[in-house]
């Protein structure tokens, strides 16, 4: 059975740095492409990073310079470094495993981000 968990959310001040991370189990984690989406109730979610299995990555504009996205294949795990916070960053942010090959996806429950003073 496949799983994958989030962790790391929480309450930051605007400006401030936050990281959250998604640890996988059930699958062959090299062989994914790893996602982070984030999602504002009552508005479509939204790619935010993203780390192909190849060891590309690819970032959303808004977070551009901002967040950072890393993997540790060896512990199954993708992280989001987020810096310089906006409030308009506040969101649950969810984490997906797509294999690009089989099209077989999974995602995590999600950890809520807010940014607020």
């Amino acid at each position: 059975q496949v799983q994958l968990v989030e962790s790391g959310g929480g309450l930051v001040q605007p400006g401030g740095s936050l990281s959250v991370s998604c640890t996988a189990s059930g699958l062959i984690f090299s062989d994914y492409t790893m996602a982070w989406y984030r999602q504002v109730p009552g508005k479509q979610h939204e790619t935010v990073a993203t780390f192909t299995s190849s060891g590309s990555t690819n970032y959303a504009d808004s977070v551009k310079g901002r967040f950072t996205i890393s993997r540790d294949n060896a512990k199954n795990t993708v992280y989001l470094q987020m810096n310089s916070l906006k409030p308009e960053d506040t969101a649950v942010y969810y984490c997906k495993a797509l294999n690009i090959r089989s099209g077989w996806n999974y995602w995590g429950k999600g950890t809520l981000v807010t940014v607020s003073s």
